[in-house]
């Protein structure tokens, strides 16, 4: 009889230690999700998941717990993948470069890092005030051209992209020199105004848009012209978090693809989002006016992206290239007809 109780005790404790085990894996999920932006309208999916909390939503219809979402923005990849690697943030976004450069540092490491999605198409241009300034080919040493972020932006790979359609491969690098690193919003309250010691600006819609306004300033060159109809905002992040979180990953795929419909169906709304999120400094009106623009696409199937790691690992911008868009994104997005 004894024995018979002592055996049954031990069944009762290991069940009790299943029983907890069970529970702590479900809890073991983390329970906020911290995004990093940039200042671009190219990640207008987080402003809708924000505005409309489509996180919490995903989460509790896939039985997690409460969930909630931090948002913080940054100006360029460079600190933002600082931030993703030491685990202050968990979700990057940020242009091709960013995630192609943090991607070849990271394969095949602990700390491994690949794309969540694709988000946005749009395109970038080159603006300046320099009334010389026809193409890439008039820029000379008294000119300085502010973009989100030296080497690694999509901004700074475009011009190097130009510099070689101009002067051929070796020359990739001969417009770095004139280049620093500038917040949209800065540079275009810089270029607009004269004020500042530079007089052309490589930067996002609807901030490219805003300095057109000003007669003084032209359009020198467009992404379109450089890399075709391509993916613009991208949002990746790391190999631990994608794996310790199957389900809130799952919920930021789907809050995403959902902020993607919302964006296509509601553009009004979505603009007061945007326009709400950054403090009344960008005109509703000009939102409106580019989400009804058809080169504004937000979709989180990736195009374009063999493009720009080809470029960037000929020039010696990364150490390792993709063998395919796929090895860039982890397996949540393959079913997809990206490029």
């Amino acid at each position: 009889m004894r024995w018979l109780k002592n055996t049954a005790w031990c069944l009762i404790c290991l069940a009790a230690v299943g029983l907890a085990a069970i529970s702590g894996s479900a809890r073991a999920e983390v329970t906020e999700v911290r995004f990093a932006q940039q200042f671009s309208m190219g990640y207008l999916q987080f402003n809708v998941m924000k505005h409309r909390n489509l996180l919490a939503k995903h989460a509790q219809q896939l039985g997690l717990g409460e969930l909630k979402t931090v948002f913080v923005t940054f100006n360029g990849p460079d600190m933002m993948n600082d931030a993703l690697l030491s685990g202050s943030i968990d979700i990057a976004s940020g242009g091709m470069p960013g995630l192609l450069t943090i991607w070849a540092k990271t394969r095949g490491s602990a700390q491994e890092v690949r794309g969540v999605s694709a988000m946005s198409q749009q395109p970038l241009w080159l603006n300046s005030r320099n009334p010389a300034v026809h193409s890439i080919k008039d820029f000379t040493d008294a000119d300085r051209i502010a973009l989100p972020a030296v080497k690694v932006s999509a901004q700074a790979v475009l011009l190097e992209m130009a510099a070689v359609r101009e002067w051929g491969d070796a020359a990739y690098g001969k417009l770095d020199h004139l280049t620093f690193s500038l917040s949209p919003p800065d540079a275009t309250a810089g270029l607009v105004a004269g004020s500042g010691d530079f007089n052309a600006a490589f930067t996002v819609p609807p901030y490219q848009n805003i300095q057109l306004r000003n007669p003084a300033v032209h359009t020198v060159l467009s992404s379109a012209d450089i890399v075709g109809p391509s993916s613009g905002g991208m949002a990746w992040t790391t190999k631990r978090f994608h794996d310790a979180n199957p389900k809130v990953y799952r919920a930021i795929l789907d809050s995403m693809e959902e902020a993607s419909e919302f964006i296509a169906a509601h553009p009004k709304e979505t603009a007061a989002f945007y326009t709400a999120d950054s403090n009344g400094k960008v005109d509703q009106a000009l939102m409106e006016q580019l989400l009804s623009d058809p080169a504004f696409r937000y979709i989180l199937t990736p195009h374009g992206t063999m493009k720009w790691a080809s470029f960037m690992y000929k020039v010696g911008r990364i150490k390792a290239a993709p063998a395919s868009w796929k090895d860039l994104f982890w397996p949540e997005l393959h079913d997809r007809d990206g490029d």
